[in-house]
């Protein structure tokens, strides 16, 4: 799969999800080498996601260089954020980390769309 197969995945993703009540997205670029998508979704909760992945081709496939997923409550409050910005070198997993609060952020890894909507959805079905 290469860049611009990935984000046509990921937009199908955003049709048919059913936790996906609307989507907007509000910047992309498709490429063969390189692909963007900048989106915000509303949830069935009232929750709202927004993310933004950077795609690039590697040796044989794509790779998400950069990422960050930001689930938010109906009012706006963050719930919790995935990202990769090199800002905490000392988590395990450096650069991938998770704010579960303002005050705490614990070490993650490699994530995307996909995932984070399967997490979201664990979490909202509880």
């Amino acid at each position: 799969m290469n860049p611009q197969e990935y984000l046509e995945s990921v937009k199908n993703l955003l049709l048919n999800n059913p936790l996906i009540t609307q989507y907007q997205i509000i910047r992309e670029y498709e490429g063969l080498e390189k692909s963007y998508i900048r989106a915000r979704l509303t949830l069935t909760d009232s929750s709202f996601l927004e993310f933004a992945e950077y795609i690039e081709a590697d040796a044989r496939n794509f790779k998400i260089t950069d990422y960050s997923f930001q689930w938010l409550d109906k009012d706006g409050n963050q719930v919790r954020r995935w990202d990769n910005t090199p800002h905490f070198p000392k988590l395990k997993n450096f650069p991938h980390h998770i704010h579960v609060s303002k005050e705490k952020v614990v070490s993650g890894k490699p994530i995307n769309i996909f995932d984070v909507l399967n997490e979201i959805a664990r979490i909202i079905e509880k």
